[in-house]
């Protein structure tokens, strides 16, 4: 337990005392050894492989569907017992704190959603066609306050480790894990129903299907993983070539996603979006870097040089299949909605959705950021010139949609780079888009 905040050591050792105590005080008569052991095995299978939600990292144990069947066939105490087994299993991200209290979080979880189903008329043992319907109602408020107590268990202990604020938590992340906690657990009625007939051969149908179902889940995770890996190293490349565009990338697919999110765009469309936002600038690698760290002013051959890096991008990452529209975001996002912009000179709605939303959230970084010819503005002379330039530059809809976005949520400016040498600072133009200089406190930005 070292490293855990006191608070935090008593609360584990608290749920440990009060799990160990629902086991050690409750009555073991009429318990089938047999099917609580057939159970806690497939419990500690399913804990050992739990499925990644597609959100926030967020995982949700397969076990719920064991340890549910157990309240139906065996009661509080076995459910207990059966939830307890979580310590057990085989997680190498699991030390000891983590095990003693998984295990002692899904044994509260298990007595507590036994004593609530045979409150509710619930009746244990293996079920008969004589229990359909009247058992649903009873298992499914034992389905509510499995997840319910596990939820909370959780949810405290993520607050007293700080690892989550008070008033921290994001509703969709958690929706997803409640669905998915609710969704498993009901799968755990599936097991039982027939376990009078077929005994545990009934665990090993339901179960079969949802562990295949996890692996191909995880094989879609490994290689979005994999994608994000290729996304990081290309934008890597890119920002090693200029100091002062470190993080700009990141915060370009974050203000781009932020803006995404405003107008209502789909998921998958979000995170298409978020691919554009991190490679806009990739084409940049064919930019000689001199060009890119350039104090001064630039010539007409190193303003070519820099009006070509769109076109450069679509090159690099056309063959890219995952990216789809993402690649009409970088190859567009220096157009302007006056037509003056680059590569082909698109005006108002013939500039592709996405290039309107990154040529956005780009120039607001690039605004708000230190380079090397200038140093950062504020966020509100940032705000100030996007509503200047909308219309003519940019979209309208978009910059409302940004600014909206920075308002509820805020904005990190990158820290503070050290300006350029004194003198340097004589350039009235932005090398990330020398087409149409926008203006902000009477000086030029790219």
């Amino acid at each position: 337990m070292r490293g855990l905040p006191l608070a935090a050591w008593a609360y584990v050792c608290t749920v440990v005392v009060l799990a160990a105590s629902s086991i050690g005080l409750s009555s073991f008569d009429g318990i089938d050894w047999t099917t609580l052991a057939v159970l806690a095995v497939l419990s500690v299978i399913c804990e050992s492989a739990p499925a990644l939600l597609n959100s926030e990292n967020a995982r949700v144990s397969l076990s719920y569907s064991a340890g549910l069947a157990s309240v139906v066939l065996l009661g509080p105490t076995g459910a207990a017992i059966v939830g307890a087994s979580a310590i057990i299993a085989w997680r190498r991200d699991m030390g000891v704190v983590k095990r003693l209290f998984n295990g002692a979080q899904f044994a509260l979880s298990g007595y507590l959603a036994g004593v609530v189903y045979s409150a509710a008329g619930g009746t244990t043992g293996k079920p008969t066609n004589g229990s359909f319907p009247d058992i649903i109602a009873p298992y499914l408020t034992a389905v509510v306050t499995y997840v319910a107590v596990n939820l909370a268990l959780i949810g405290v202990v993520l607050v007293l480790t700080k690892t989550a604020p008070l008033w921290g938590f994001r509703w969709r992340p958690i929706g997803s894990l409640a669905a998915g906690q609710l969704s498993y657990g009901m799968f755990g009625l599936l097991i039982a129903a027939p376990w009078g007939l077929i005994g545990p051969f009934s665990a090993v149908l339901v179960l079969m299907p949802m562990l295949l179902a996890r692996w191909a889940f995880q094989q879609t995770s490994d290689q979005q993983q994999a994608h994000a890996a290729t996304i990081a190293a290309l934008c890597q490349a890119v920002e090693t070539k200029d100091y002062y565009t470190r993080g700009h990338s990141e915060r370009v697919s974050r203000g781009a996603v932020m803006i995404a999110e405003a107008i209502g765009m789909r998921p998958e469309r979000v995170g298409a979006i978020r691919y554009a936002g991190m490679l806009h600038d990739v084409g940049k690698l064919g930019v000689p870097t001199k060009v890119l760290q350039k104090a001064g002013a630039l010539t007409e051959e190193e303003y070519a040089a820099i009006q070509l890096h769109p076109m450069r991008g679509l090159e690099i990452v056309r063959e890219i299949g995952f990216l789809d529209e993402a690649l009409a975001g970088i190859m567009h996002h220096h157009e302007r909605m006056d037509g003056t912009g680059y590569p082909m000179g698109l005006a108002g709605l013939e500039i592709p959705e996405f290039a309107r939303v990154i040529s956005v959230a780009d120039a607001f970084d690039v605004i708000t950021s230190t380079r090397s010819y200038r140093p950062a503005r504020s966020i509100e002379e940032g705000i100030a010139e996007l509503r200047r330039s909308a219309g003519t530059h940019f979209d309208p809809e978009m910059v409302e949609a940004l600014i909206a976005a920075i308002t509820r949520h805020g904005w990190t400016q990158p820290d503070p780079v050290p300006p350029p040498e004194e003198g340097e600072e004589t350039t009235q133009q932005d090398h990330d888009d020398p087409s149409a200089p926008l203006r902000v406190a009477g000086e030029g930005v790219r």
